[in-house]
């Protein structure tokens, strides 16, 4: 039986969640490497984030104030994490170099994935006691997801905060998975092919998937509250960064005043969180992220090229996850 919570949590409530987790059905596909995936309301979760994705929705209770920045995994997560943290806390923390030339900023010092974390990840790592240090979070809380929007809080909707969804073409988030999971730091993992990965997906299995059904929802959410939900495209992004820099500005509440857009702010924030740059910082360089799996923080920053996927995919492959992606809604 599924615990619905409060928002808050005993000291035994997280091994309960990991008791329904393993009680879930289990994937007989092994997409990624040793991993098995759990099904959970027809959506695939990797094993080990499918108790924390379920302590999320039972007990995170979402503010007015947060932002919640949702992707699927290799959708561009990275760049989009740290292009609204810039631009929410731009007050704060200017992107705009002082009269040394120096910008003192949080993202030249910290990973993307240390300053908007992952829900799931926050559960992972800290069990019972997230709740607490989510609820001791300042305002704004950018937070970020992967799951689905129909796994996430009720009070997510409930309380009018944003969601920034960004989407990519699945051809290149399944080669960027591919190359990714390869760099996994996991004893035993054993990394799958491409051909296995695309096999999986094409089924409906990979993470957070089925994929289509995953940006369908947030598509979806995106044309019935559009003052809440924000829908991108990667291949926009990259095409349009200033632009879509400052509709991400408009969209958050803090549009960039006409002092801003002479000052070059729009410009700075995007150079900010260009991947050169990020590449660049000693904590995106060095060090691990995960929980039960690691990763190396370089392993984030690749190429993020549009149409990377033709160097790696025959045009067979590519034919049959652009047949299935086409059978979903017309997504501009």
């Amino acid at each position: 039986m599924e615990m619905e919570g409060d928002g808050t949590e005993t000291a035994d409530a997280y091994a309960r969640y990991e008791a329904i987790a393993s009680s879930l059905p289990t994937s007989a596909c092994q997409g990624l490497g040793a991993a098995a995936y759990k099904n959970h309301r027809g959506f695939w979760y990797p094993a080990h984030q499918m108790a924390p994705t379920l302590a999320v929705r039972d007990t995170f209770v979402a503010r007015p104030t947060d932002i919640l920045v949702a992707t699927l995994p290799k959708s561009g997560t990275t760049w989009l994490k740290a292009l609204v943290f810039a631009i929410a806390h731009r007050r704060v923390h200017t992107p705009v170099a002082d009269g040394t030339g120096q910008r003192r900023h949080p993202l030249l010092g910290s990973s993307p994935h240390d300053l908007v974390p992952f829900l799931h990840y926050v559960y992972e790592k800290h069990r019972s006691a997230a709740v607490p240090l989510l609820e001791a979070m300042p305002a704004p809380r950018v937070l970020a997801v992967h799951a689905p929007l129909s796994a996430l809080p009720a009070s997510v909707a409930g309380s009018g905060c944003r969601v920034v969804y960004m989407c990519r073409d699945p051809k290149d988030a399944l080669v960027s998975l591919w190359h990714y999971l390869r760099k996994a730091n996991r004893p035993g993992a054993t990394a799958a092919s491409l051909e296995e990965l695309l096999a999986a997906f094409c089924d409906g299995v990979s993470p957070f998937g089925p994929a289509w059904e995953h940006v369908a929802e947030y598509w979806r959410e995106s044309l019935a509250r559009p003052e809440q939900v924000m829908f991108l495209r990667y291949e926009h992004l990259k095409e349009d960064t200033m632009g879509s820099v400052k509709r991400l500005a408009e969209f958050l509440g803090c549009p960039f005043t006409g002092e801003e857009v002479a000052g070059g702010v729009p410009e700075a924030v995007a150079a900010l969180c260009g991947i050169e740059r990020m590449r660049s910082v000693e904590a995106n360089r060095t060090g691990e992220y995960g929980v039960h799996w690691k990763f190396s923080n370089s392993a984030f920053f690749r190429n993020g090229e549009v149409g990377d996927w033709k160097q790696h995919m025959t045009a067979e492959m590519a034919q049959r996850i652009d047949g299935i992606m086409d059978d979903g809604p017309r997504i501009k």
